[in-house]
């Protein structure tokens, strides 16, 4: 019986559009506590810490002395789909993600600083349980992308700064799916074993891929203060290409219970008796020859450009309030190529995404009351994904986000401390999705969504700053 696993395994290599995330595709928002509280409205009117490094790269010469800021967000998120043929509803199993920023940054007091910036720009973890009808697109997927920006800014004049540095990632990625018996063909007719009653969501066996890859880039950023009340800045990070060159796909059989009852149909399958078990005639797709064996895999994906530009004020009263636009390049994200290198090689295809850019507007407030700062923001955030891409793995939707965030600086000795805590709430209107894969552009939504999802994150982010 010969399968064809590029049907099968069609979403195996979606390296970069896997599930449910509290940010714009799969990136991910929650670097420096600050800026989770200011819902990441801090290009313009930076946080006062080194995760400037990452909002603004011209930032670092507003830093003074030898400045660290370490932390990590809490992102629990909750999900379901509801199918429209039962209206029952299927719930996502997501398990928290603690993503870490690191940031050093060293300024003399001079017209030069120097940086260094750990971070998680893109990334994800889903997880649906094993009833889920779409666990054939993706059952889990986890997706983490790192990044290294050594950094460099620099005082053109008193008022304005520009820095950046190079950009070093490495993404690592993890994918297991469902294999569908019924849609696996039966013999060379184009028909599939559907049509012979093998009912729709029987599954045979699971895959599962690793990989990782390096990819390289660059960050650049601006910064100006105009009087003592506004500031305003912009950075540019540039699109990362990363290709999974060497990627492990692995795959397990799972026992059906089905039997051949039918002599005609036995025949069909190559002689195969009647009341022979089907998981003896699947199992020679796991060995040998087989399409469903041990082999590499490899594609490649363009992590977006982001494009961020701000404006801080300080009122009388001392409140910062800051107001940015964000646009994030995701019409890079047309295609994913999917390319088998051992016995499915022939299989090999392209996975439509066909996504747009996105926008976010986010505005915010930091209030001191004494040396105690308080902050908060709301933002809007649009989708990239269009209606007919709102998949298992990424269900993506428009969203709003409120921040809430506080800073206490303390001593420890002669090193001058700042604790900071936030909370961030994603909420989503939910949207009308699909299970199955895209096979065409003449596809429509219409004809695809069968379905509702529902999204909500929880994100809650602690850091410390110090001061050398």
């Amino acid at each position: 019986m010969r399968f064809r696993p590029g049907r099968s395994l069609a979403l195996v290599v979606a390296l970069a559009a896997p599930a449910v995330l509290p940010a714009q595709g799969f990136g991910l928002n929650e670097i420096g506590t600050c800026a989770v509280a200011r819902v990441s409205g801090t290009t313009g009117a930076p946080c006062d810490d080194a995760s400037a490094i990452f909002w603004n790269p011209a930032a670092g010469t507003r830093l003074t002395g030898l400045t660290a800021y370490a932390g990590v967000a809490l992102i629990d998120l909750t999900g379901d789909f509801t199918i429209d043929t039962t209206a029952r509803a299927y719930r996502a199993n997501v398990a928290p993600e603690f993503p870490p920023p690191l940031f050093v940054n060293w300024n003399r007091g001079g017209r030069y600083a120097l940086g260094l910036g750990i971070y998680v720009p893109y990334g994800l973890t889903s997880q649906w349980r094993d009833d889920f009808p779409g666990r054939f697109a993706a059952k889990r997927a986890a997706l983490s992308t790192l990044y290294v920006q050594p950094n460099i800014s620099f005082n053109v004049t008193p008022e304005w700064a520009i820095g950046g540095g190079p950009v070093i990632g490495h993404s690592q990625v993890e994918l297991e799916q469902g294999l569908d018996l019924s849609q696996q063909p039966l013999g060379t007719s184009g028909a599939t074993l559907a049509s012979i009653g093998i009912a729709p969501g029987t599954e045979f066996g699971r895959a599962a891929l690793k990989g990782s890859a390096t990819g390289y880039g660059f960050h650049l950023g601006i910064h100006g203060r105009i009087g003592e009340t506004f500031q305003v800045g912009a950075r540019y990070l540039s699109a990362v290409d990363f290709k999974y060159d060497d990627a492990d796909a692995e795959f397990l059989q799972l026992p059906t219970g089905l039997v051949i009852a039918d002599a005609t149909l036995g025949a069909q399958l190559g002689g195969v008796p009647a009341g022979t078990p089907w998981d003896v005639v699947l199992a020679r797709n796991f060995t040998g020859t087989g399409a469903l064996t041990s082999q590499k895999v490899t594609t490649s994906i363009k992590h977006p450009g982001q494009l961020q530009v701000g404006l801080g004020y300080r009122a009388p009263t001392g409140t910062l309030l800051s107001l940015d636009y964000a646009l994030v390049q995701w019409s890079v994200f047309e295609e994913l190529p999917v390319n088998f290198q051992g016995n499915a090689k022939a299989n090999s295809r392209s996975l439509i995404e066909d996504y747009d850019d996105s926008h976010a507007i986010r505005a915010s407030a930091e209030h001191r009351v004494g040396t105690v700062a308080l902050r908060g923001g709301i933002s809007w955030v649009q989708t990239p994904a269009p209606d007919v891409t709102v998949t298992p793995l990424l269900p993506d939707q428009d969203r709003l986000n409120y921040g809430i965030g506080i800073g206490v600086p303390f001593a420890f000795g002669a090193r001058r401390l700042a604790f900071d805590a936030s909370y961030l709430l994603v909420d989503t209107e939910g949207r009308r999705g699909r299970l199955a894969e895209r096979t065409s552009r003449t596809q429509t939504a219409t004809q695809l969504n069968n379905g509702f999802y529902r999204l909500t994150a929880n994100i809650a982010s602690i850091s410390l700053k110090a001061n050398f």
